[in-house]
């Protein structure tokens, strides 16, 4: 028993990963067609809004999963269910008030926070705040139980819906407008996948309220059985949601608002100083911010997945004084996402004209886009590695941490950019490589504070070389399967420029082939033991099969 208790976080993180992971793919795979339908230019300015879109939603919502989870996680590792409750019920009037001034912010100011082209698009996103907060209360909830099935479930529903709606409204608004400027075709095409997002939330909302309303018997029950003399007060109730949500949410906000930060000052360098117009700035951020990171964020959510079930385990753990356990869950925790992680790292490097191709298809952008990932690819790693032990610090009670680690790397950030974009010429690489350093800023920095206020030491060799060594050596025949491909390819059609189909069919090719022999290397390293792979889902079935075929003993 005590084997799966240890593991069950890791199976529950799995589940939200590879939910984060498919609704990353589906944003992708819609946003492929919705880009052929609105364009670059409608694809700049509804990423232009749905940034600061985001910021927002960050300061009022966004962040409210993490800190409900935590607050209410922590009594209920005490059996503490009275108090669990009002803290779930003090959220939902606090996210009611916060997301309803937000929303009225986003609406009333849009045409000062984004150029004109984008402000109608960011209106359209103004209610979607008010609408996300009481969603992120249901999923914190669901997740201080130590269950993601629920937020996984309702985050795959959210992105098909947002997808419909995004391809179907964007049609037809632009349809509804044929004939005019290109610009205006390109302002509604981003305002109805802007819709599409609205359309995602709503639905994902319904979904959670309905499984909560299914499980409230219970609730309710376990609240009247609890005899814990110690009710939190309707003060205290406030108290502990301001005091936990709001560092949670000042940290969020700025390790998101480089993403806003690096659009300002790239747009106001670029057309105030360089000579560009507010279209050609927008498409050209647009490769970067709707399409380059788009795919970088893809492996990305395994950590953010991590992440968020770790936080309710750790805290009920440290709440409860087991200081050693919960490193033993920090160590798991890093270990399972280095074993993604480093190898998306390569494999992004290596393939990232192919997945660019398949993906975003548009031979126009395809090679700078492809060229922007090969410098991103290492981004990938640290961000999982900063997103991770923002988690563990707010985790274990020291939430103030990030908030000023974020600031400072965020600085560190900006005047780089600056530098960069004013005295070389490398435009979007300049956003890539500060993205690069304020990953990695944040990494440093956060480790320090897991070191001198936990006592905390990651292990080296498992979790960061062995993987590398691995993640390389599948990297080389990624790169040789994919080469093979190709080569077979010209020789067959001479004349004809690779197509998408053909791309995917060798694309593919390389993923199994190149993920089957990491899989391998990894076992016979010895890097990826039998505890590790019981965590896994079909964890036992993974080992029967490793040890039918020799390679595991």
């Amino acid at each position: 028993m005590k084997k799966e208790n240890k593991n069950n976080f890791i199976m529950q993180a799995t589940i939200l990963a590879v939910a984060g992971i498919i609704v990353r793919i589906i944003g992708i795979l819609y946003r492929s067609p919705l880009v052929v339908i609105i364009g670059d230019e409608g694809n700049g300015y509804y990423n232009t809004a749905y940034n600061i879109y985001t910021i927002i939603l960050l300061v009022s919502s966004y962040s409210i999963p993490s800190a409900i989870s935590k607050v209410i996680a922590a009594r209920l590792g005490l059996g503490q269910y009275k108090n669990a409750h009002r803290l779930f019920l003090g959220s939902l009037v606090y996210v009611l008030i916060v997301g309803g001034i937000a929303s009225v912010f986003c609406f009333t100011f849009a045409g000062r926070l984004v150029g004109q082209n984008s402000a109608m698009v960011l209106r359209v996103f103004a209610p979607t705040i008010f609408f996300s907060g009481f969603l992120g209360c249901l999923r914190g909830y669901f997740q201080a139980h130590r269950s993601m099935v629920e937020t996984s479930v309702s985050q795959i529903i959210e992105q098909i819906l947002n997808a419909i709606v995004s391809l179907t409204a964007a049609y037809f608004l632009m349809a509804s407008v044929a004939g005019s400027s290109e610009t205006t075709l390109a302002i509604y095409g981003a305002i109805g996948s802007a819709l599409g997002t609205g359309s995602g939330v709503l639905i994902a909302l319904f979904f959670m309220l309905a499984l909560y309303l299914k499980k409230r018997s219970d609730i309710i029950s376990d609240v009247k059985n609890d005899e814990n003399p110690h009710v939190l007060t309707a003060a205290q109730t406030v108290r502990i949601i301001v005091s936990m949500v709001t560092p949670i949410v000042l940290s969020t906000f700025i390790y998101n608002l480089s993403t806003a930060s690096n659009l300002k000052i790239y747009q106001t360098i670029t057309q105030k100083y360089q000579g560009m117009d507010e279209a050609t700035s927008t498409t050209l951020y647009g490769l970067f911010s709707g399409k380059a990171m788009q795919i970088i964020n893809i492996p990305v959510a395994i950590s953010t997945a991590m992440s968020a079930a770790l936080i309710p385990v750790i805290s009920a753990s440290y709440e409860r004084k087991e200081y050693e356990q919960t490193r033993e869950k920090m160590a798991k925790a890093i270990t399972v996402t280095m074993l993604i992680a480093i190898p998306s790292c390569v494999g992004l490097f290596v393939l990232s004209n192919p997945v660019t191709m398949l993906l975003y298809n548009q031979r126009a952008s395809v090679d700078t886009v492809s060229a922007l990932i090969k410098v991103l690819a290492v981004a990938v790693v640290l961000y999982c590695l900063s997103t991770l032990s923002n988690g563990m610090l707010q985790g274990t009670g020291f939430v103030n941490k990030p908030v000023v680690h974020a600031a400072a790397a965020l600085i560190v950030q900006a005047v780089f950019l600056i530098f960069m974009l004013f005295k070389t010429d490398l435009g979007l690489y300049a956003l890539c490589l500060a993205n690069v350093i304020y990953s990695f800023l944040m990494c440093v920095m956060n480790s320090v504070s897991l070191r001198s206020k936990l006592g905390y030491e990651q292990e080296i060799r498992k979790t960061f070389v062995l993987p590398f060594v691995c993640s390389v050596l599948m990297g080389v025949a990624a790169w040789g399967t994919n080469t093979v491909g190709r080569t077979i390819y010209s020789i067959v059609y001479p004349d004809r420029y690779l197509g998408w189909w053909a791309n995917a069919v060798i694309l593919i090719a390389d993923i199994i082939i190149s993920v089957s022999i990491y899989g391998v290397l990894l076992v016979k390293t010895k890097t990826l033991d039998e505890e590790t792979i019981l965590g896994l889902p079909k964890g036992k079935m993974l080992i029967k099969l490793f040890k039918k075929t020799g390679i595991l003993k």
